[in-house]
């Protein structure tokens, strides 16, 4: 058998988008009626979601794929599951592939877990006796014993993934697929899901393609990195020479003041956040912050905002380097009464407690929990060491990320 596990030779995704024009009801009627007669006349985009990807991956190898959101990771991870055709370039698969993509892909919700662990071993072409063997293994991991003669249309998504992941790993495949939907599982499974791989890949030979905004499991469990970008393979080496690759990327796209990540918004667009700024406790303009300083975001949007049209709310969320989710702020947890129109808004931390590094803030407006405008880490900003006890010593960055004010007393 060759040594090479997974081929892939410029390998391309295309989408095509619609974009259909704006007009007034009675114009939107007669192009409906023009497109019985023609063609959609909506404006056409050819989006590329992967482009001229070459990479070579060997049997026994554990394979970390990284990049933001939209870089094509998942398409990448689909195309190889054979659940998507891809447009240009070809891929060669030497071994039985079993993939955890999405919670609850391969499970027929009508059918019990029970089943459903016979069905997924019989579409990899195992026999029942092979099944059978590893069934209570399998049941064992996942935790969901108690439920396995339940449909699993009934499962949490949790138990969803710890069946799925369970399935996929103990039914020896060749290769191993796996995407971040083990985000979905508590921390304690996330460490058992972590432990099995490393175990088929380092003690059972299998090739193990990973991928994951958890930048900590990568290094422990990969020992090869490949980084995407928009579509493209940026670098292809050493695991952590590719973590260093991404997060110095993302830090030099920080502190501009403008959104990133805007191919990634959602929402009605009824109104939406235009620009963010970073300001200091004076209100001035900055463009790196200090740990231990107070930090204002001023969130302005593109009109004015009248919350008494519907209930507005308005969260936060930090993200550090490594795409944790560190810190959550929301409106509507301090009941933030907004009573005229307004055109920004301000977001305070009085003593900012993150260490030194890069941070993401994602925002997500909704107006009568209708979802208006969102966009996943949509603002980069910096953060520099800072004195945050308030005692002249600026702390080192270290491997902390949070810093507890507190007095010890002696």
């Amino acid at each position: 058998m060759t040594d090479t596990a997974i081929s892939v030779q410029g390998l391309g995704k295309n989408y095509i988008i619609g974009h259909k024009k704006e007009g007034d009801f009675r114009h939107a009627i007669g192009n409906k009626l023009k497109n019985i007669f023609k063609p959609d006349a909506s404006e056409k985009e050819v989006f590329w979601a992967l482009k001229d990807i070459d990479f070579e991956i060997k049997h026994g190898e554990a394979v970390g794929i990284i990049g933001r959101n939209g870089a094509g990771k998942s398409t990448l991870l689909k195309i190889l599951s054979r659940i998507t055709d891809p447009s240009t370039g070809r891929f060669e698969i030497n071994g039985r592939v079993s993939s955890l993509l999405e919670v609850g892909t391969g499970f027929h919700a009508e059918l019990s877990g029970r089943e459903n662990i016979y069905l997924n071993g019989t579409i990899l072409g195992m026999k029942r006796a092979e099944i059978k063997q590893k069934f209570d293994e399998i049941v064992d991991f996942s935790g969901v014993e108690k439920f396995l003669d339940t449909p699993v249309k009934h499962y949490s998504s949790g138990m969803k993934v710890r069946l799925a992941f369970s399935v996929a790993a103990h039914l020896e495949p060749e290769i191993l697929i796996v995407d971040e939907v083990l985000a979905v599982g508590d921390a304690e499974f996330q460490k058992k899901c972590l432990g099995k791989m490393d175990q088929v890949s380092k003690n059972e030979g299998r090739t193990v393609l990973f991928v994951s905004h958890n930048l900590a499991a990568v290094s422990q469990l990969c020992s090869r990195g490949i980084l995407l970008r928009k579509g493209n393979l940026v670098l292809e080496e050493e695991v952590n020479s590719v973590i260093h690759e991404y997060i110095s990327y993302n830090r030099t796209q920080s502190n501009t003041g403008e959104l990133i990540n805007l191919d990634l918004r959602k929402g009605d667009g009824r109104f939406k956040v235009s620009e963010i700024k970073l300001l200091d406790h004076k209100l001035n303009p900055i463009r790196i912050g200090r740990t231990g300083s107070e930090l204002i975001f001023e969130v302005f949007f593109n009109k004015k905002v009248n919350p008494l049209h519907g209930s507005f709310r308005i969260d936060f969320a930090i993200d550090n380097e490594q795409d944790q989710r560190i810190a959550w702020f929301s409106s509507d947890a301090v009941n933030a009464e907004l009573q005229t129109d307004f055109e920004s808004i301000k977001l305070k931390i009085t003593k900012f407690p993150f260490g030194a590094g890069t941070y993401y803030l994602t925002f997500y407006c909704t107006v009568n929990g209708q979802v208006v405008d969102y966009i996943h880490q949509g603002y980069a900003f910096t953060i520099e060491e800072g004195d945050f006890f308030g005692t002249g010593k600026i702390i080192p960055k270290s491997q902390t990320f949070i810093y507890a004010d507190h007095i010890v007393e002696i």
